[in-house]
């Protein structure tokens, strides 16, 4: 490791401040579903996000080494999948499809960082084809297909219009890709800033 100051993209101190704000917010999954309560996790998928999009931007600008940009990504990973204390039924049930939909986040990353992945077939057919292993029951290549679809997104190709999915892990893996999607268009300030730590989100 080089002497000098190592960016951090992303801590466990935010990831567990995260944690304490969904713990404090007592979430329950009503009928009604309030769309207040449940922000906080979309809060958490932009954030989570946004790390990983700033890891890339890094890495095509040459500041980091596609090695070293993998290894940020994986780091950010651990983060997200370490063992936590329970939050109460219905939020460890978020935090779970969170975590569903960010892996569709990690992995579209490391895909799009090392360049395989599939930039020819229609992005509609490659999630046509993701529900269809789904269907039969081989989620390895769901994944691995939506995979290639968050790394296109992350190229710059927008989502088609996809018909209403049902709930599948299909549909929490592009909800994850739905928030790529959403960050690129929402805040590109992560490409311009060069490590410095003086960004607003510093509770």
């Amino acid at each position: 490791m080089s002497s000098t100051m190592k960016e951090e993209f992303y801590t466990q101190k935010r990831w567990l401040n995260w944690m304490n704000k969904v713990k404090e917010s007592n979430f329950k999954l009503t009928e009604s579903d309030d769309k207040s309560s449940g922000a906080v996790f979309i809060y958490i998928m932009d954030d989570v996000v946004l790390a990983c999009l700033k890891v890339i931007a890094r890495s095509e600008r040459e500041i980091i080494s596609t090695e070293e940009a993998l290894a940020e990504i994986e780091a950010i990973r651990s983060i997200v999948f370490n063992e936590h204390e329970s939050l109460g039924e219905d939020a460890d049930l978020m935090i779970e499809s969170l975590k569903t939909s960010l892996e569709a986040v990690f992995v579209s990353s490391q895909r799009y960082i090392t360049g395989s992945f599939d930039r020819e077939s229609p992005i509609e057919r490659l999630v046509a084809m993701a529900m269809a292993a789904e269907d039969k029951g081989d989620l390895d290549k769901a994944f691995d297909l939506l995979s290639q679809v968050g790394a296109r997104v992350i190229g710059g190709e927008s989502i088609p219009e996809i018909a209403e999915l049902p709930y599948c892990m299909t549909a929490e893996l592009m909800d994850g890709i739905d928030a790529i999607s959403a960050a690129m268009i929402g805040e590109d300030s992560y490409k311009n800033e060069d490590g410095s730590e003086d960004s607003e989100e510093n509770d």
